[in-house]
């Protein structure tokens, strides 16, 4: 019903239009294209097992030390495997990663929901379109354009990890945390371009591990949603404060 007010809106139909359609890039052969929409499908596995993860922490509260070791050990392993040593396996490590960081970003939820409930949904459409249209903006323009910022994320990678050190040494915490949340949202938005132009030059080079091209985009995808979320508690409570004082006086 949704999409026909949508269809009819927009006097568009997108009936007969497939997921592999949408990828299909002049300048990306199909082959590479074929490869995109592994990648893309695979994205969207480890999301739903994210959200699967967060709900079962803000339901049930299994989050904890068992869980922070299995994302990490899922993770190495992972980046052990190879395509040959099967991709049900490296399926399962990889929904293992996802759902186990899903019950860790959990208590963030929680607390996020009690302040607000629209503030995750917010920021999961939020982060949503800074993805998309990152992403996007990879595939659509010249290949390789991109490429140069690596050096560039890296730098910043570093000078972040800086800031966090010399806020706790310094007692600048507060500075470093907001540093770190304005700056690494920026960075990750950066490494959403990259990863996608480094994944188009891979797949094009003959690399087609979808699944490891998509543990990267997951990565930053994580990354950006965390952020986004904190941000947005923090001008929940900003207004919140800015009420109660107004009512003080």
């Amino acid at each position: 019903m949704a999409t026909d007010m949508f269809n009819r809106m927009t006097g568009r139909t997108f009936d007969n239009i497939s997921p592999a359609t949408l990828l299909k890039f002049t300048d990306l052969d199909a082959r590479v294209q074929k490869h995109l929409t592994k990648v893309y499908a695979t994205l969207t596995l480890a999301v739903g097992l994210l959200t699967l993860g967060i709900a079962a922490d803000v339901t049930f509260h299994v989050g904890g030390a068992l869980t922070a070791l299995a994302s990490f050990g899922s993770l190495i392993w992972l980046g052990f495997t190879t395509p040959a040593d099967g991709q049900n396996k490296r399926y399962a490590l990889l929904g293992t990663f996802a759902f186990c960081q899903g019950t860790s970003i959990g208590p963030l939820v929680g607390l996020a929901l009690a302040i607000n409930p629209a503030i995750v949904m917010t920021a999961a459409l939020a982060s949503t379109a800074i993805f998309a249209c990152f992403s996007l903006s990879a595939l659509f323009t010249k290949r390789r354009s991109y490429l140069f910022l690596g050096s560039w994320l890296s730098s910043a990678v570093l000078a972040m990890l800086a800031v966090r050190l010399g806020g706790w040494l310094f007692g600048a915490r507060s500075f470093a945390f907001g540093f770190e949340l304005y700056v690494g949202l920026l960075v990750f938005s950066g490494y959403v371009l990259f990863d996608t132009q480094l994944i188009v030059e891979r797949a094009a080079a003959g690399d087609m591990d979808h699944v490891r091209h998509a543990l990267d985009l997951f990565v930053d995808a994580v990354a950006i949603l965390v952020r986004v979320l904190v941000l947005l508690m923090k001008n929940q409570e900003r207004k919140e404060r800015e009420q109660r004082r107004k009512r003080r006086d």
